[in-house]
């Protein structure tokens, strides 16, 4: 799976070009996270890679195939978890996600798009369908590029944030990070519909299942947020 590995590489660049350019170009971000506390890219690295692994294996066998597979909606997942727990243990309140939205959104559209080239081994297309704009990913069935789908949905939704960044950011200071969440959260339980996994329950596969529950985290803590008025983490040098 060469082409998936440059893609990632890819989108690792490119999530850290625009995690600077956004540092330089809009100011006043808040803190940086790491200056929150001490084992937050700790915390945040084993819970992402915890959390890939886990969901990505699980749906698979779900699924009917084995082996070992890694899911980016797992990894974000498995963050969250680990860094609200490292919050709730060191008594830091309000969102610390902020910086990371912009380069998050960059990410998963180039990694999507390694997913589409990687084709059937990568085990992320879509069900077959006779639309026009269907693919054949090496078995001669056109099905949706539902890899396609996601990269466009968080392209899109990177300008949106951007913009707001760099020309009306108050409104996103303290539910900016919640707000990619949920966002991401929609777009992906639509895009399951489209995929050919096992169920759970009823018609929903695990994604789903992960969907609605990062949905509902995202709602929650916005909510909870704006009630109590917490502030953000005080903007630190950079």
């Amino acid at each position: 799976m060469v082409v998936h590995s440059i893609f990632d590489a890819l989108a690792f660049l490119t999530a850290l070009i625009v995690y600077r350019w956004l540092r330089v170009s809009a100011p006043g971000l808040p803190a940086q996270p790491w200056q929150v506390h001490s084992l937050y890219i700790i915390a945040a690295s084993f819970g992402a890679t915890a959390g890939a692994y886990l969901a990505g294996t699980a749906n698979l066998w779900l699924s009917g195939v084995g082996g070992v597979g890694r899911s980016i909606e797992g990894a974000l997942a498995g963050a969250i978890i680990a860094i609200e727990i490292l919050k709730w243990r060191a008594g830091v309140s309000g969102s610390t996600g902020l910086r990371f939205v912009a380069p998050l959104a960059a990410a998963i559209a180039v990694g999507r798009i390694g997913c589409f080239f990687a084709g059937l081994d990568d085990m992320t297309y879509g069900t077959p369908t006779a639309l026009p704009w269907g693919c054949d990913f090496g078995d001669g069935i056109p099905r949706h590029p539902v890899q396609l789908y996601e990269a466009a949905a968080m392209a899109a939704f990177l300008m949106a944030f951007v913009l707001l960044m760099l020309h009306r950011p108050t409104p996103l200071q303290r539910t900016g990070f919640y707000l990619f969440v949920a966002v991401y959260a929609t777009q992906r339980f639509a895009w399951e519909f489209f995929k050919p996994y096992g169920t759970v329950v009823g018609p929903f596969n695990l994604f789903h299942l992960l969907s609605l529950g990062l949905a509902a985290y995202a709602v929650v803590f916005a909510l909870r947020e704006w009630r109590t008025a917490c502030p953000y983490p005080p903007a630190l040098p950079t």
